[in-house]
C-alpha cells in the first residue's frame, strides 16, 4: 500500500510543499533534497548517506527533524447517519528544539477533521494522535463516528507505553480472546499468548472494522 498525503514543511529555513509517503509502517517525505523517513511524525530520519551539505539546511536532534512545522492531509472516512463519507484529518504538529534532557522542548499537535462542509477541531495539549482524535470523535454529533483504527473495538495501546503515532495493537486475529479484555492484566495476558503482536496506525482501516463499544479492553 502506498498512501500519499499532500503536506507542508516549515523551519527556520523556508517553506516547503511536499508529499508525505505512507506504507502503513514508515512515513517517508523528500525534503530540499533529501529523504526523511520513519514509524512516526516526530522521528524521521534522513536516510543514510544523505549529502551533509544538504543536512546542514535542516534542525536534527537525536538523529531525527526538529525545530519544524509538519502540516498535511490524512483522507479519513467517516460514518454519519450510518453513511460512510470522505473525510480528511489536518495534521499541524509542531516540533521544537533539543531540550537539556535529550528530548524537544516542544511537541505540540492539532488535528482538524473536514468533512460535509464542517470542521472539528481536536482540544491540543495532549501530544498524542490517540487522544487529539478521540477528542475530534467527543465534538462529532450524535450518529457520527470514525471509521479507522482509532474506533475500531479490536485496537488497543500496551501497557508498556507508545509513541505520538502509529503504535497500535491490532487483535483481529484473536477477537474472541480481546473482546473478553477488561484492564490491564487481561491485556497483559493475551499479549503473553500471541507469538508476534500486529502494530497498526490510528488512521488505518481494514475489513474487521468494528464500532468500539464504551469499556472495551484496555483503554476502555
Amino acid at each position: 500500500m502506498d498512501f500519499r498525503y499532500r503536506a507542508t514543511y516549515s523551519d527556520k529555513y523556508g517553506v516547503e510543499k511536499t508529499t508525505i509517503h505512507n506504507d502503513g509502517n514508515t512515513l517517508a517525505v523528500t525534503l530540499r533534497g533529501v529523504l526523511f523517513s520513519g514509524s512516526d511524525f516526530d522521528s524521521l530520519d534522513p536516510a543514510p548517506g544523505s549529502d551533509t551539505q544538504l543536512l546542514k539546511g535542516f534542525s536534527i536532534a537525536n538523529g531525527s527533524l526538529c525545530e519544524c512545522i509538519i502540516e498535511c492531509e490524512i483522507p479519513l472516512p467517516v460514518v454519519v447517519d450510518d453513511r460512510t463519507v470522505s473525510g480528511t484529518v489536518v495534521v499541524q504538529l509542531k516540533l521544537g528544539a533539543q531540550a537539556n534532557g535529550g528530548g524537544l522542548d516542544e511537541e505540540g499537535l492539532v488535528l482538524s477533521l473536514r468533512v460535509e462542509g464542517r470542521v472539528y477541531r481536536s482540544a491540543g495539549g495532549s501530544g498524542w494522535f490517540e487522544d487529539e482524535l478521540l477528542s475530534v470523535q467527543a465534538a462529532l454529533p450524535n450518529g457520527t463516528y470514525l471509521k479507522a483504527c482509532i474506533t475500531c473495538g479490536l485496537s488497543d495501546y500496551s501497557p508498556y507505553g507508545h509513541g505520538l503515532f502509529g503504535s497500535m495493537l491490532c487483535f483481529r486475529d484473536q477477537k474472541a480472546e480481546y473482546r473478553k479484555v477488561k484492564n490491564k492484566a487481561d491485556l497483559f495476558k493475551l499479549m503473553g499468548t500471541v507469538e508476534k503482536l500486529a502494530f497498526v496506525q490510528e488512521t488505518f482501516l481494514c475489513p474487521e472494522f468494528e464500532k468500539r463499544q464504551r469499556g472495551t479492553g484496555y483503554r476502555g
